[in-house]
């Protein structure tokens, strides 16, 4: 009888060993099927928009499928590149998400008019738009990401297309310029040895932003301790290729030249009285060492009808890298909270 029972057990186990196999096999087909007929490009489709009376190519590239989980993303800079967002592909294949690189004009593999005209918030709404529409993204599986400048235009899509989306991440960015810049100088200025401040604001004064001396002081006393807390010679490469690649001229047209708040043609914008007019299920995700201030990222999520709140007590403005655990299984599980129907997800 004991070896009968052995025996069953053994059988039992092999049959669901072979079904688990089958399962996980079929699983990783679907979700790495092909989305063409045609030539197969590894999930890039270049599309073409019109803005401004020309039409420019775009540059995409979709990680995955899923057709219930659409996750379209928008980095930051302004002017940086998607490359930032590979960590992605770490994380989120494994929990079945699909999402979407997307450089926008002016930056990355798209294309390039060199015209600070199209530096511009509302046409880059529009933009979003037309990728959203050429990649047929739908309310049923449309959730936008917006890092930094990324969540500026994430607010504005949301403010103007609440209805086109499922879900929306705003990850390290307030709903006021102002407020940044407020939060700039009275905080993060203040941390940093008053001898540096000095003679950052001498340098910023002459205009001298290419000084290499400028960057020796921003480097170990702005970013290693508020955009990457990382030990700097370790850097992940794909933080290090997008912020290589940033496009000056619309970083500088946008943000300004200075790393401290707003001076660009973003100087005046806040959207914090139009937070309740965004009904999709929001996530916030605030850092304690970022250059935006966790709290004010707290109280957006209280703000939206259907918000939540991640805090990553470890990270800064790069938080996907330097409270990377936290970050990760805090997006992934708002955005299967939200595919389960939960409009608010406690994190």
């Amino acid at each position: 009888m004991k070896f009968l029972s052995i025996l069953l057990l053994s059988v039992a186990s092999l049959f669901w060993a072979c079904q688990s196999t089958e399962t996980h096999s079929t699983t990783l087909q679907t979700y790495f099927a092909s989305d063409t007929s045609g030539v197969a490009t590894g999930g890039v489709r270049v599309i073409p928009i019109k803005t401004l009376n020309r039409t420019f190519n775009v540059w995409t590239k979709r990680f995955g499928n899923n057709p219930k989980i659409k996750l379209l993303l928008l980095n930051g800079g302004p002017g940086a590149t998607h490359e930032y967002f590979e960590v992605m592909e770490s994380f989120l294949p494994a929990e079945g998400i699909e999402f979407i690189y997307y450089d926008q004009l002016g930056t990355g593999n798209s294309d390039n008019p060199k015209d600070t005209a199209f530096w511009d918030l509302p046409r880059y709404v529009e933009e979003v738009e037309q990728v959203r529409t050429a990649l047929n993204l739908t309310p049923d599986n449309f959730y936008l990401l917006g890092h930094s400048w990324g969540g500026i235009l994430a607010m504005q899509y949301a403010l103007k297309y609440n209805k086109n989306l499922k879900g929306l991440i705003i990850s390290n960015m307030m709903a006021s310029c102002p407020d940044y810049g407020k939060y700039a100088d009275q905080v993060l200025a203040k941390q940093m040895d008053p001898t540096v401040v000095k003679e950052v604001n001498e340098i910023e004064a002459k205009g001298a932003y290419t000084s290499p001396r400028y960057m020796e002081l921003l480097m170990p006393n702005f970013y290693a301790k508020h955009i990457c807390r990382l030990p700097i010679d370790q850097w992940p490469d794909p933080l290090m290729r997008a912020m290589s690649k940033i496009n000056q001229s619309l970083y500088v047209t946008m943000q300004g030249p200075s790393e401290f708040g707003i001076a660009g043609n973003l100087t005046n914008w806040d959207v914090k009285a139009e937070l309740p007019k965004i009904t999709v299920p929001t996530l916030t995700i605030g850092a304690q060492h970022d250059t935006m201030d966790p709290e004010h990222m707290k109280w957006m999520a209280t703000q939206f009808p259907n918000g939540s709140y991640l805090y990553c007590a470890n990270g800064s403005h790069m938080s996907m890298y330097d409270d990377q655990k936290t970050y990760m299984s805090g997006l992934i599980k708002f955005i299967k909270g939200v595919d389960a129907g939960e409009k608010k997800v406690s994190l």
